[in-house]
């Protein structure tokens, strides 16, 4: 065809292909629904990696390795000798959050509240006046770790950030958004009842020492054991279909848990690659990909390293890398219907019309982005039509509005072909993002031909 056109997948797809999209849509919900975290995202990962036979030992083909419980690689060997190769998706487990600070529990004016540092790039107002819940790991002193998630079953407390009345507001309202909203005043609300105590002396903060009671009494930890402790605040909830025709998926942390899932499950599904296959969750893409289980580490590079040694041991580390060819999966921002005039529409994502492909990141005059090859675009546009795999190609935003960074640049330092493709999201990084079902089952079926691809 002489003319290029983006249909959407709900146009191409009959009602027996829409029910198969919409029941891998509540797997997805039911996943991240439960995993709010990068430690559970990994867990829950390692757990189906493991029920499929993947273990420490490369001898069976099947290895997995996870690192401080927050980064995981697995790899299956191919057909073929990984020396010609290996075909990689990597995306990230970590979302925006709030994080409690390592001494968070105060008192003020009939309120026990817990201190937070916001994580990753927030709109801070959309954190206010909505259910809260807590997941995280307390480490007492003798090592043992503590798992705590509070606020997502059925008769749990919730937890929130109380938000100004707007008859007070007059003056925040004449504000920008970055001076009427502190990170300071981020503060969530745990308690509110004091503790009781018998005689004349006034029990000193009682309501902090009811709330630490109660973390006592059903966790077994004191103050003090928060000092080594991550407890994340999240939206409190399950993820659900939006729309009547639940078309949509709304829920917290579909950046970028949306890409771990459908990555996942496309691993799993390529049972006998021709080439080797290999996945990489990372942490802390959201604030730069930096420390030990970020992307910038060596963690990555250490079980290539092993991967070679253990199936082919006369191969060198770069003979193979530059052979490889990654994903680097992560979201897109789709066209929002009410911001429209901040997307150069010919080159931008349409929700429901399946994954997008985009060609380089950064911003400005392309700072900071991984820019694919053309020949490399081409070889994906070759095997998604031979599989009638819809998807789209975009940019993030006009050129001088836009801007965002993946962790395609920490594959490119090692010569292998990698572009960043995944679902486009509506309402990114808020506590409630949208995604398409069409989108969401197109990714994976979009991955799978990816790591099956000869």
């Amino acid at each position: 065809m002489l003319k290029y056109e983006v249909k959407s997948v709900w146009e191409q797809t009959d009602a027996k292909k829409q029910k198969l999209m919409h029941d891998f849509a509540k797997k997805y919900m039911k996943f991240i629904s439960e995993n709010k975290t990068e430690r559970e995202c990994v867990a829950a990962a390692l757990k189906r990696l493991r029920e499929a036979g993947f273990c420490s030992d490369f001898e069976n083909g099947k290895y997995v390795a996870v690192l401080h419980n927050k980064s995981l690689f697995a790899i299956r060997k191919g057909k073929k000798d990984i020396a010609e190769g290996f075909r990689l998706i990597t995306a990230h487990s970590d979302s925006p959050r709030l994080d409690f600070k390592q001494n968070p529990i105060l008192e003020s004016i009939g309120i026990a509240q817990a201190k937070t540092h916001y994580y990753g790039g927030i709109l801070k107002y959309q954190w206010l006046a909505r259910p809260l819940a807590l997941h995280g790991v307390v480490v007492k002193k003798n090592g043992e770790t503590v798992k705590i998630v509070i606020g997502e079953k059925a008769g749990d407390p919730v937890f929130t950030i109380s938000d100004l009345l707007p008859h007070l507001a007059k003056e925040h309202v004449a504000q920008t958004v970055t001076k009427a909203f502190e990170a300071e005043k981020l503060n969530v609300v745990i308690g509110h009842i004091p503790l009781s105590k018998k005689g004349k002396d006034k029990q000193e903060n009682p309501i902090k020492m009811q709330v630490l009671q109660l973390l006592h009494k059903e966790f077994g930890i004191v103050e003090e054991d928060l000092l080594s402790a991550e407890i994340q605040v999240v939206p409190a909830g399950e993820a659900r279909f939006v729309g009547l025709d639940s078309g949509l998926v709304g829920g917290y942390g579909q950046d970028d848990r949306i890409c771990v899932y459908t990555a996942l499950e496309a691993f799993l599904e390529v049972e006998n690659p021709e080439y080797t296959t290999a996945l990489m969750l990372w942490d802390k893409e959201e604030i730069g990909s930096e420390g030990t289980t970020g992307a910038s580490s060596r963690f990555f590079e250490y079980c290539v390293q092993d991967s070679i040694r253990a199936w082919s041991a006369d191969s060198t580390m770069r003979t193979v890398m530059l052979a490889s060819k990654a994903i680097s999966a992560d979201v897109h921002a789709a066209i929002d219907p009410d911001w429209q005039e901040l997307h150069e529409k010919q080159n931008s994502s349409t929700i429901g019309h399946g994954p997008t492909l985009c060609k380089f990141t950064g911003s400005g005059g392309k700072y900071g982005a991984n820019d694919a090859h053309p020949e490399y675009v081409a070889w994906l546009r070759n095997i998604f039509s031979e599989k009638e795999i819809p998807w789209q190609m975009a940019a993030l935003g006009k050129v001088d509005h836009g801007g965002g960074g993946t962790v395609a640049l920490f594959l490119a330092v090692y010569g292998m072909n990698t572009i960043d493709m995944g679902p486009s999201l509506l309402g990114m990084h808020s506590p409630f993002e949208l995604s398409s079902v069409a989108d969401i089952y197109y990714t994976k079926e979009a991955y799978k031909v990816f790591y099956s691809a000869e």
